[in-house]
């Protein structure tokens, strides 16, 4: 069974999309209209900006969701006996696996994506917070450390792979973890350059607003299933579910250990990088991961598709 994955932020980087773009129509035609329903010139977004404009929150979650489905529509044009049994995104990529299942348009998903860029953007300023990737610690260690945390709120932000997690929460709180943490036995605590603590309970009053623009929306039913970060299985009540990913943890490895136990055994990542590809590796090495973010990997990834 074949799965498509989407990437989150950390996976921009100048210029993604731009060969797609200058070489697929289909890829082309994402951009255009993303842009027509944004009002955002996300070519120039992609392939001008330096980056530090690329990595601010509202920049790189439009940068993310536009390339994601340019390189899957793309895909789709080459290899179009594709049919994907399942989907899902890394926290923004959820989005782009909803659009790409059919349960939101590319429009809608935009506006959305739009949204919760802008919303994240301003949480800092609401509730300012900070977030740290933990490399060498597993998560149940993680969550023995969090508990005796005394200068305010640190949880598990994302769980994405075996001895690779990410906390968030208040920055005092994020300190003393991550000091705490380098002292029972973590390998690296690396500090993210974010203003939000994403995933956290810091984002309930900007999930609460999330929800307003997602009440607003259509939600069709899925034709192809798209696994939930939130729960880590197939999603049916996406308002709701997304509204919760704003301040709850992206469970990746589990969402990954469900779609391998449910029968998937190939995994395409779609658009800049190979970031979820190199995760899936620590979590399941056995797995075909292919990827497409340029003419190249479509190649190879169309001929691999050939093969099977």
């Amino acid at each position: 069974m074949i799965a498509v994955i989407f990437p989150g932020q950390g996976s921009q980087k100048p210029g993604m999309g731009a060969e797609l773009y200058q070489t697929n129509t289909f890829a082309r035609q994402v951009f255009d209209t993303v842009e027509t329903a944004t009002g955002v010139n996300v070519a120039n977004l992609c392939f001008n900006s330096d980056e530090e404009t690329l990595r601010q929150t509202q920049n790189a979650q439009l940068a993310l969701y536009t390339c994601s489905l340019a390189a899957y529509y793309a895909l789709t044009d080459t290899y179009p006996e594709l049919k994907p049994s399942g989907m899902a995104g890394h926290s923004v990529g959820e989005y782009a696996a909803l659009a790409a299942a059919g349960v939101i348009s590319l429009e809608t998903g935009a506006k959305l994506v739009q949204r919760r860029g802008d919303i994240m953007a301003r949480a800092g300023e609401l509730r300012p917070g900070g977030m740290a990737a933990v490399l060498g610690l597993e998560r149940s260690e993680l969550e023995s450390a969090l508990s005796s945390i005394q200068n305010g709120i640190a949880v598990i932000a994302n769980d994405n792979c075996p001895g690779q997690l990410v906390i968030s929460g208040d920055r005092d709180a994020v300190a003393e973890a991550s000091a705490l943490l380098m002292e029972r036995g973590a390998r690296r605590v690396l500090p993210l350059n974010v203003s939000g603590a994403f995933h956290s309970p810091l984002m309930v009053e900007s999930a609460e607003t999330m929800r307003t623009a997602l009440d607003q929306v259509q939600f069709n039913a899925n034709a192809i299933p798209v696994y939930s970060n939130v729960t880590t299985k197939p999603g049916d009540n996406w308002p709701e579910l997304l509204e919760q990913q704003l301040k709850s943890p992206v469970l990746w490895t589990g969402s990954m250990e469900q779609m391998i136990a449910d029968g998937y055994n190939v995994f395409i990542e779609c658009g800049a990088g190979e970031v979820l590809i190199g995760l899936l590796r620590r979590i399941d090495k056995e797995k075909i991961g292919l990827r497409v973010l340029d003419s190249a990997t479509l190649e190879e990834t169309r001929n691999a598709l050939i093969a099977r």
